[in-house]
């Protein structure tokens, strides 16, 4: 039975949520104590969290930023806030969606059951770590980490999500419009400068591992993976 964590600080919205997620067969569970929201997330191992953005102490950006660095389970996000650049900030903090309050609970489900096919999925079970390597990179998707030469750096999961498209595509281009379908839903609420954001980032994880110029940009297309790193080893 697939697990849900409901992190709601309205007590009648949570229950109305957790009854729910019961009566279609899912255990729930929510979390009480908001200043330790990763407890709960240790102790319970959930496969979707349910995570509002107005909470107390701290927001659900901040906890889904926590959440990333440990997991890539799905993060629905679930607030009252309508604005689009509040949707953008979901979505850059690491969510895979965003539900707006007040909400009819068949789409909260439907949305649950997508998110749960698409990372619980047929096509996502392995019997074994899934490792991609290109000469000599290492990219493991599972625990978010890049490794080359013995050096290992942490990612988050927009950072994994580009360079598994960068290597998979290698040595063809991953195409901007591919990359924005693959990290973000919904386009609409994602300007051009927001993968640009993400590519800088990522390019500082590969210098972190000693690789400098990693991605070359192809104007008009996409990026692609420069292996400059071999022809050095080669001199």
């Amino acid at each position: 039975m697939q697990k849900i964590m409901i992190v709601e600080d309205e007590p009648k919205i949570a229950e109305h949520l957790a009854s729910y997620m019961n009566k279609y067969g899912y255990a729930s569970f929510k979390v009480t104590d908001f200043n330790h929201v990763m407890d709960d997330f240790y102790k319970n191992k959930p496969d979707l969290v349910l995570l509002d953005i107005n909470l107390p102490s701290y927001d659900g950006y901040y906890w889904c930023r926590k959440i990333r660095k440990e997991s890539l389970c799905p993060v629905i996000f679930i607030s009252a806030r309508v604005g689009e650049m509040d949707q953008v900030r979901a979505i850059e903090n690491g969510g895979d969606d965003f539900i707006t309050k007040p909400f009819h609970p068949e789409i909260v489900m439907a949305k649950i059951r997508s998110q749960l096919r698409r990372a619980y999925g047929e096509y996502a079970i392995q019997t074994e770590e899934r490792v991609l390597e290109t000469k000599g990179l290492k990219l493991y998707p599972e625990r978010l980490e890049l490794s080359f030469k013995g050096k290992v750096v942490s990612l988050s999961k927009k950072e994994n999500d580009i360079i598994e498209s960068l290597m998979e595509r290698y040595p063809r281009i991953a195409g901007r419009e591919d990359l924005l379908e693959k990290l973000w839903d919904d386009q609409v609420y994602v300007d051009e400068n927001t993968l640009n954001v993400n590519i800088t980032r990522v390019r500082k994880k590969f210098e972190a591992i000693g690789i400098k110029e990693a991605i070359e940009t192809m104007r008009g297309a996409g990026y692609r993976l420069n292996i400059s790193w071999v022809e050095e080893e080669d001199k």
